[in-house]
């Protein structure tokens, strides 16, 4: 089952997997296919925005004789992902304390 998941928790997951290591499309895809449903129509765009915003840069390397483009994080783009990662803690801190009857308004 999948919770739906915003563009901006998209973003987080997408910096999260090419801070380990730089990583190419398909591969992040399927990554973030474990916990949303989104297609790779869906995906690069968000990856062109992280490009455009200075947090991912790219470059191709050849893999079995053909081009794969590459993402790599940028010092920009590990400043979001902690901003990002900050931001997660106290939403999912949140709603844990709801469904667990700690937090009622």
């Amino acid at each position: 089952m999948y919770y739906p998941v915003s563009a901006l928790l998209i973003e987080f997951l997408i910096l999260s997997v090419v801070d380990t290591q730089d990583s190419y499309g398909y591969e992040i895809s399927q990554t973030v296919k474990i916990v949303a449903d989104i297609k790779e129509s869906t995906l690069y765009p968000i990856l062109k925005k992280l490009e455009k915003n200075g947090y991912l840069t790219t470059y191709s390397q050849e893999f079995q004789g053909r081009k794969r483009k590459y993402y790599s994080i940028t010092d920009s783009g590990r400043q979001q992902l902690l901003y990002l990662h900050e931001e997660w803690i106290s939403y999912r801190d949140t709603i844990d304390g709801i469904i667990e009857g700690r937090i009622r308004n």
